[in-house]
């Protein structure tokens, strides 16, 4: 490796120091070189890279989010079944209460003005109890739909007007594109598959169809049920089946379109490390948690030094485990005042001295054994440490 790395070097060097000449790239001339299309370079690097978090973020924000239509239409059409086979008899009802009024009550009536007003609102009653609860359960299915797919989203960059919308060369590589080739192939194919599944199942539902002629009302309208009940099963299936293609699909194309390129990965990475408001922020965690991690290790600090109001630095040190005196936890004013209320809450001695607080503060980092020049300073501290202490334990044995 080393004697790789100085043969690159020592070709490096040559490359630099070798004088360049007019009519020369990397050595050789340049109509050598003609054949070569350097507009093939200058374009962007293949997108190979999978799309970053942040990058999946923008995108959304901008509207721009994995959706199949397929399963929308599937959801529905589902839904709508579950609906009205629940709810089959109330919308026979209604259909056998319109048929008995226009068929039988209707030819019979004189038509004036009034009865005129009152056919309408009659009508439009009826018509109401027909398609609103309709059009209601399928406004909730469509919704629900979306919201399963790419959940509550609102962005407003779908409706900005824009000028390559309403360009004629825009529009027409729109009309011509893949995506539109393979959406315009998807329809076509679900309207045959769609129409096979229903020829062929009619076709067996035909004998039964023809043995319905002069059958009660009653016995066509349930085997009529059961016909549409069973087609509609199946096309839903037929559905439900394209939808997961097309949802899977729809993911790949979603996450291809989005893949980045080396470059506009460092890219991104640079604008977030130098984002102001991500550095305060991540300073500000860092400090929370140097913060906390210190005041955790001040109960077993052997001593803290301050300036006296301004600094506080805990000193820990035990002879079995320490070289020197580490340096615990440090901290200025508020922390400081933290510092040295914890110092007292474990009777922990704290020892005024501004010159060794401001040196240790300035220069030695948590974790760090103080320094050399600095060790004449603090042993008189530690010294006067232990003077207080075989103090204290003379006065308990007195006591």
């Amino acid at each position: 490796m080393d004697c790789r790395k100085r043969l690159w070097g020592c070709r490096l060097r040559r490359m630099r120091d070798r004088p360049w000449e007019p009519g020369m790239v990397s050595g050789a001339p340049v109509q050598q070189l003609r054949w070569l299309d350097l507009q093939l370079f200058a374009g962007d690097e293949d997108k190979t890279e999978e799309p970053t978090p942040h990058r999946l973020r923008e995108a959304r924000k901008k509207g721009q989010v994995m959706k199949s239509m397929e399963v929308n239409a599937a959801i529905n059409l589902l839904g709508m079944l579950f609906f009205l086979v629940i709810f089959w008899r109330y919308f026979l009802k209604l259909f056998d209460t319109l048929l008995y009024h226009y068929l039988r009550e209707l030819p019979g009536m004189a038509i004036d003005h009034l009865s005129a007003i009152t056919l309408f609102h009659f009508s439009v009653e009826k018509f109401a109890g027909f398609v609103a609860p309709v059009l209601a359960v399928s406004l909730l299915l469509g919704v629900a739909s979306n919201l399963l797919q790419v959940g509550f989203l609102a962005s407003g960059e779908a409706i900005k007007p824009q000028l390559s919308r309403i360009n004629p060369a825009e529009g027409f590589k729109r009309i011509f594109s893949r995506r539109s080739l393979f959406e315009l192939l998807k329809s076509l194919l679900k309207i045959v598959i769609v129409a096979v599944v229903c020829f062929l199942y009619l076709r067996g539902q035909f004998p039964s169809l023809l043995l319905l002629l002069g059958e009660e009302t009653g016995v066509v309208t349930l085997v009529f049920k059961e016909v549409l009940q069973g087609l509609g099963w199946r096309v839903a299936a037929v559905f439900l089946f394209l939808a997961v293609l097309d949802f899977i699909y729809q993911r790949i194309e979603f996450m291809k379109n989005l893949k980045m390129s080396h470059k506009e990965i460092r890219d991104e990475y640079k604008q977030l490390e130098g984002d102001p408001l991500v550095r305060s922020r991540l300073r500000e965690k860092q400090r929370e948690l140097a913060r906390s991690r210190s005041l955790a290790d001040v109960p077993d600090s052997t001593v803290v030094v301050t300036n006296p109001t301004e600094l506080s630095v805990a000193l820990r040190y035990h002879q079995d485990e320490d070289e020197a005196p580490v340096v615990v936890a440090k901290g200025a004013g508020r922390l400081a005042r933290r510092i040295r209320e914890i110092a007292d809450e474990h009777d922990i001695p704290i020892i005024e001295n501004p010159p060794v607080a401001r040196r240790l503060y300035k220069d030695v980092s948590l974790g760090e054994t103080i320094p050399v020049e600095l060790y004449q300073a603090v042993a008189e501290i530690m010294a006067m440490v232990l003077r207080l202490q075989e103090r204290e334990k003379r006065k308990k044995a007195r006591v």
